[in-house]
């Protein structure tokens, strides 16, 4: 097992109990490891007491290679993730309460996206997946992953991907902060879409940065996306530059 990976594994579940994103048994989390298969949380384990050394050692049908424990029974939607991105290194499935009560309500609220940093941070689209059976194909989610690096799935929460578990995490926490958004600015008539021209020029300014789905930099993890330190702002900023 990969220490570092494992202590991270182990810290990002921690944070996700604190932040109030999980609760009981909720969400899970992976990793792809150097060497080949995946590092995962355990199932039926508070996200509050998950360790470094109880985490379970997946292949990439789900089969456990290492580990006391089960994994958990959605490990095939974290797969389909790395199927269908070779730059994802981390997968994080949860239930932060804003996002996934748009979820419940089978609605996604970032259609229209209205922030800009947002747009260069998760891209201009949060796929919205209808309610599947637990143990239903994974081709819609898998197609989704291909486009997007966040998905909401309905009645079920939110799945966030990135290169390293501080994208992932902080992924997390931007489509919970939109969702509190959104749902505040109903009352005040909902959210002003950003113009189409912008948001084009930020998703390109995105790509062009390394971020995301079909970006071509390379982090220094060896799969295919900007670092964390990526300077968000900065990119914006030169987006609108640009546009004048």
């Amino acid at each position: 097992m990969d220490e570092t990976t494992a202590r991270q594994l182990a810290a990002l579940c921690h944070d996700l109990h604190a932040r109030g994103w999980v609760a009981n048994h909720d969400g899970n989390v992976s990793a792809r490891l150097p060497g080949g298969g995946f590092l995962a949380s355990p199932t039926a384990v508070s996200k509050r007491d998950v360790r470094a050394e109880g985490l379970v050692t997946v292949d990439g049908e789900g089969k456990v290679l290492s580990g006391s424990r089960r994994v958990f029974s959605e490990i095939s939607l974290h797969l389909a993730a790395y199927r269908a991105r070779p730059d994802v290194g981390w997968v994080v499935h949860a239930h932060p309460p804003h996002a996934t009560a748009w979820a419940a309500a089978g609605e996604s609220f970032w259609d229209a996206p209205f922030l800009a940093e947002a747009v260069v941070s998760l891209g201009a689209r949060l796929p919205f997946l209808p309610y599947a059976r637990p143990g239903a194909g994974t081709g819609p989610v898998e197609a989704a992953f291909g486009l997007a690096d966040a998905v909401l799935l309905g009645n079920h929460g939110v799945i966030t991907l990135g290169v390293d578990a501080e994208t992932a995490f902080l992924r997390m926490e931007l489509v919970e902060h939109l969702a509190k958004i959104a749902l505040l600015a109903r009352p005040l008539g909902g959210t002003r879409p950003l113009p189409a021209e912008d948001v084009e020029a930020l998703v390109a300014a995105r790509k062009k940065a390394g971020i995301g789905p079909g970006a071509a930099a390379v982090g220094i993890s060896g799969v295919g996306s900007a670092p964390a330190n990526t300077d968000i702002e900065g990119v914006v900023r030169e987006a609108l530059r640009r546009l004048g």
